[in-house]
C-alpha cells in the first residue's frame, strides 16, 4: 500500500480538498474554503496547513461566531451543496462558535468545525486557556459543542482523522440529518505525522441521492388528502433545499390547494402565485393564519413545524385535524401525530401527485383564497403608505424598499427582533431565494454575518442585512472581512432604541416597561428609564471603512438607497425608525410562560388568559 507521511491537520486539508458532491447529475466541490481566526490552539497546526494549501481558500474571520454564520450562511443560500470549514483556537476562541454550531444544527445548515483543543499528550497540562474538570480530564472546553453537533469528535491519534473525517462528511451531505460537524483537533495531535495511505485522499464524490417514498405511504397519504375538502399546504425550508419549487406549485395548481410559507420556505415561489396565502402562524398574516383555521387537512412539506408555524399548536382546524408531513427526515414527519410521508420533497410531491391525479381529486375552498388574499393586500397597502407624524415608521420604510427601491433580484437577509416578522407578513419575494431568513435559532448578530456569507454565495446580485440597533450592537465585526475581501454588502440598519419586539411582548402579558429599551438609568428611579440612549451608527459604519448614511424621512431613504447601488464599496444605512412602529399578530397565538402568581393583576390575568388558549392547543 503505498502511502504519504503528513501531518494530521495536513492530511485533513489534503482530504476537504478533494470532497465533491454530485446533485442531480452533476457535480462540483463540496468544501469551497475556511474561515478562521488563529491563537496557539490551531496556528501552527492546521494554520500550517492550511498556509501551503492551493485549493481551499482562507478567510479571515474577526469574531468566532461571527465568521461561522457566516458559513452557516452560505451553506444556507446554497441550497446545502457548497460548505466552508471554520477554525479557531482552544478556550474562548472554540467557545464563541458554540452559539453558531447551533444555529447550524437547528437550521439544518451543513457546516464543519475544527476548534483546537487540549493537549491529548497532557504533559503541558493545564495549557493556556484550558478548562480543568478535576472529575475527568478527558473533558475540555471542546464537549460543549456536544448537544449542538449532529456529529462530533476529538482526535487523540493523527490517524484517527481518517476515520472521523469520513463521518465528517456522512453527515455534511446528508439532506436529513445534517447540521454542524466538529471536530476537536488537540494541538499536539494537529502537528503528529502518520504514514497515511494515498487513496484517502483520493477525489471522493459524495451523491445527495433523493429518497424515494414508499408507495404504500403515498397511497396512505393520497387517500388521506381525498377525504378532506379544505386542505392547506406548507412550503417549508426542505422545498427550497430539494429545489422542489416547481413540483410544489404544481401539486398545489393541479388541485387547487393554497398554501402558507414558513420562514425557511418564503422565496421559494413568488409572492404573488394565486395560491400564495403567504406567512403562516405567528409572524404569519391574516389570510394564512384565517385559511389554516378553517382547513380539514394539513399537508406539511419540508418543516420541522415549530412554534412559530403551528402558532404553538392552535393554528390548525378545529380541534386535532390531521397532518400529512412529508420530509425527508422521519423525525420531523412524525410530528404533532402526522402520517409521515419520509421522502425528499420533490420526489414526494411528484409521487402524490400522481396518485391524486387518477382520483380526479379537487380542493373546496370556493372563493374563500381570493377573498382573504385581497384583504391581506389592502392591509398591507396600508402599511406600506402609512405616514406617522413623529417619524418613520417600520412598515412604511419596509413598503419604500420593497415597492420602489430594492431590484427585483435584492436578496434581504434577517434573523431576529421585530423585523421577522414584519418581512415575513409584507416582503413581497419576486425572484427565487431572495428572502433568507435565520429563524430556527433566531439568533441575534446572525444578520450582518450572514450577509457576509449569502453574498459570498451569490456575488452577482446585492444583499441587504435588514438588522435591528440590538443586534447590530451584538455582532458586527465581520464587516471588517467583508471590506478586507472587498466584497460589498449592505446594511439597513433599523434603530428603534433598542429590543422593541419583546418589549411588546412584555407589554402584551401585563408587565411593566423594564430593561428593554436603550436609555439612560432615571436620577430619580434607579431604573433604566430616562431618556434614549443617541447612537450613530453611521459614524460605526464609517469608521470600518464603509459609505454611511443618515437617514430620518422618506426622501432621505430614498437617496441613500439609490447612492448605496452605485458604491462599490459596502454600505450602511443607519434608518432612524419609530418605536413601536412593528406589525402585530394576526389571528395567531403563541405560548410563553406567563407567571401563574404576581402582585400586578394584569399579569394574573394574561396567565388566566394563556391558559385558556392552552386548552385550545393540541397536547402532542
Amino acid at each position: 500500500m503505498k502511502t504519504i507521511r503528513l501531518t494530521m491537520a495536513q492530511a485533513l486539508v489534503k482530504f476537504l480538498e478533494n470532497q465533491y458532491i454530485s446533485v442531480d447529475g452533476e457535480t462540483h466541490r463540496f468544501v469551497k474554503g475556511a474561515f478562521g481566526i488563529f491563537g496557539h490552539g490551531n496556528v501552527v497546526g492546521l494554520g500550517e496547513a492550511l498556509e501551503s494549501s492551493e485549493e481551499l481558500t482562507f478567510f479571515q474571520g474577526n469574531n468566532e461566531q461571527g465568521m461561522a454564520h457566516a458559513a452557516v450562511a452560505y451553506a444556507k443560500q446554497k441550497k446545502r451543496q457548497e460548505i466552508f470549514a471554520v477554525t479557531t483556537s482552544i478556550g474562548p476562541g472554540a467557545m464563541n462558535m458554540v452559539t453558531a454550531a447551533a444555529t447550524a444544527t437547528v437550521n439544518r445548515i451543513p457546516v464543519l468545525l475544527l476548534p483546537g483543543d487540549i493537549f491529548a499528550s497532557r504533559q503541558p497540562d493545564p495549557v493556556l486557556q484550558q478548562v480543568e474538570n478535576p472529575t475527568d480530564l478527558t473533558i475540555s472546553a471542546n464537549d460543549a459543542f456536544k448537544p449542538v453537533s449532529r456529529y462530533w469528535d476529538r482526535i487523540t491519534r493523527p490517524e484517527q482523522i481518517m476515520t472521523a473525517a469520513l463521518n465528517a462528511m456522512r453527515v455534511l451531505t446528508n439532506p436529513a440529518n445534517t447540521g454542524a460537524v466538529t471536530l476537536c483537533l488537540p494541538q499536539d495531535v494537529q502537528a503528529e505525522a502518520y504514514d497515511y495511505p494515498v487513496d484517502f485522499f483520493r477525489k471522493r464524490i459524495h451523491y445527495m441521492d433523493r429518497l424515494t417514498p414508499e408507495t404504500a405511504a403515498v397511497t396512505r397519504a393520497a387517500e388521506l388528502i381525498q377525504k378532506s375538502r379544505k386542505p392547506l399546504l406548507i412550503c417549508g425550508g426542505g422545498v427550497r433545499y430539494s429545489e422542489a419549487g416547481e413540483a410544489f406549485a404544481a401539486f398545489a395548481e393541479a388541485f387547487q390547494i393554497p398554501f402558507g410559507e414558513t420562514q425557511a420556505g418564503k422565496g421559494t415561489l413568488p409572492w404573488d402565485h394565486p395560491l400564495n396565502l403567504g406567512g403562516m402562524g405567528v409572524t404569519g398574516n391574516q389570510a394564512a393564519n384565517r385559511i389554516a383555521r378553517e382547513a380539514d387537512l394539513v399537508i406539511a412539506v419540508g418543516t420541522r413545524l415549530g412554534d412559530f408555524t403551528t402558532g404553538s399548536k392552535t393554528a390548525f382546524g378545529e380541534g386535532s385535524i390531521p397532518i400529512i408531513g412529508l420530509n425527508v427526515l422521519d423525525f420531523d414527519a412524525w410530528k404533532m401525530d402526522g402520517l409521515p410521508l419520509v421522502a425528499d420533497a420533490r420526489e414526494g410531491l411528484n409521487a402524490l401527485r400522481q396518485a391524486l391525479e387518477k382520483t380526479g381529486y379537487q380542493a373546496s375552498h370556493g372563493d374563500r383564497i381570493d377573498t382573504e388574499q385581497a384583504a391581506w393586500r389592502q392591509e398591507v397597502a396600508r402599511l406600506y403608505e402609512t405616514d406617522w407624524a413623529e417619524g418613520l415608521s417600520q412598515t412604511r420604510v419596509l413598503g419604500e424598499l420593497n415597492d420602489h427601491l430594492l431590484d427585483d433580484s435584492a436578496i434581504v437577509v434577517g434573523a431576529s427582533g421585530s423585523l421577522p416578522g414584519c418581512l415575513q407578513r409584507l416582503w413581497k419575494t419576486k425572484k427565487a431565494d431572495g428572502y433568507h431568513m435565520e429563524y430556527g435559532f433566531s439568533c441575534m448578530g446572525y444578520e450582518v454575518s450572514g450577509t457576509l456569507g449569502v453574498k459570498m454565495a451569490a456575488p452577482e446580485r446585492e444583499v441587504y442585512a435588514m438588522v435591528g440597533d440590538g443586534s447590530f450592537v451584538m455582532l458586527h465585526s465581520e464587516i471588517l472581512t467583508a471590506l478586507q475581501e472587498k466584497i460589498k454588502i449592505n446594511v439597513l440598519l433599523f434603530d428603534n432604541s433598542g429590543y422593541q419586539c419583546i418589549l411588546n411582548l412584555q407589554r402584551s402579558k401585563g408587565i411593566h416597561d423594564f430593561a428593554n429599551e436603550f436609555r439612560y438609568r432615571g436620577e430619580n428611579s434607579g431604573r433604566l428609564d430616562g431618556n434614549y440612549v443617541p447612537v450613530d451608527f453611521a459614524a460605526i459604519g464609517a469608521g470600518y471603512g464603509m459609505k454611511t448614511y443618515r437617514v430620518s424621512t422618506i426622501e432621505e431613504l430614498r437617496e441613500a438607497v439609490e447612492d448605496a447601488k452605485k458604491q462599490t464599496v459596502s454600505t450602511l444605512i443607519d434608518i432612524k425608525v419609530l418605536p413601536g412602529s412593528m406589525t402585530g399578530g394576526y389571528d395567531s397565538w403563541w405560548r410563553v410562560g406567563v407567571p401563574e402568581v404576581s402582585q400586578n393583576p394584569d399579569v394574573v390575568k394574561a396567565h388566566e388568559e394563556m391558559t385558556e388558549q392552552v386548552k385550545k392547543a393540541r397536547p402532542y
